[in-house]
């Protein structure tokens, strides 16, 4: 890889790179077109990142499907696959780590201790080996895609992070590669997710700033599915992920939940315009 990076950096190529943890779906898919549009050389790696994982969370049994992930990847006109070893990235000995304070101890990081330090260093790495310029992640996974702008911006790194809209079924389920997971029955369930964020977009676009109104809304939906096991619905501002309790700039509206064993993650931007016109975006 190393060796691909130098000789792209000789020809003065615009190379940029989609990490993935494979699992591949049309969302990954709409990474890869955009990074098409703005690069002259586009690189996926794929890398279930050990790291990440908690001794209680499912590194061992997440979806792994390397012939179809290939295949799509191909179809979809990848340059170069980057396929690193565990260890590769983390050599014995291995000591160095990654923190976004702050951010990384809020909601997702309060629930999952580590989390966001593995996807820190994973991401750094991945940056230093491949060196592109722009590399690509998927507005889903909101505080993730926020820890990782911020580290990048942090460290003077030379990769520009560009994240890009949320990938629905039709449906409205957001797409992940945990949705593999679901039984038919918690499928159904998790649209309430979808339901809960139109609810909040719906008062947002009649005027309603108030956050408590909002996520009182998304709650009365969630509560209309007993098979929800609601972590939290949170308005947070889009910077810091600090509360917020009047939606007066740029925030995400947040939602985690359980079906069955699978949990899974929404989230609504909301963004103004220079005019202060708002705009709500799932």
């Amino acid at each position: 890889m190393k060796e691909f990076a130098r000789k792209q950096r000789e020809e003065n190529r615009i190379v940029g790179l989609v990490p993935t943890m494979g699992a591949l779906h049309a969302g990954h898919l709409s990474l890869i077109k955009r990074a098409r549009q703005q690069c002259s050389s586009v690189v996926a790696s794929i890398f279930v990142n050990p790291t990440q994982f908690s001794p209680s969370e499912d590194f061992s049994k997440y979806p792994r499907n390397l012939p179809a992930d290939t295949e799509k990847l191909e179809s979809a006109g990848v340059h170069c696959l980057f396929l690193p070893e565990a260890k590769e990235i983390y050599p014995q000995g291995y000591s160095t780590y990654i923190t976004v304070e702050g951010l990384s101890e809020r909601l997702e990081g309060r629930l999952r201790p580590g989390h966001f330090r593995g996807v820190s260093t994973v991401v750094m790495k991945l940056l230093q080996i491949v060196q592109p310029q722009f590399a690509y992640f998927g507005r889903k996974d909101a505080q993730q895609a926020t820890i990782i702008s911020r580290m990048a911006k942090d460290l003077n790194l030379d990769s520009e992070i560009v994240v890009c809209a949320i990938q629905r079924e039709p449906d409205g389920l957001a797409m992940s590669s945990r949705n593999v997971y679901l039984n038919v029955t918690d499928r159904q369930a998790a649209t309430v997710l979808h339901r809960a964020l139109q609810a909040a977009q719906l008062l947002l676009q009649n005027g309603i700033r108030d956050a408590s109104s909002l996520q009182a809304a998304m709650h009365r939906v969630l509560k209309e599915e007993s098979r929800a096991k609601v972590d939290y619905a949170e308005i947070v501002d889009a910077q810091t992920f600090e509360p917020l309790t009047h939606i007066n700039r740029t925030a995400y509206v947040l939602i985690a939940a359980k079906f069955g064993e699978t949990r899974l993650l929404d989230n609504m931007l909301v963004d103004f315009s220079d005019t202060g016109q708002l705009t709500a975006e799932l």
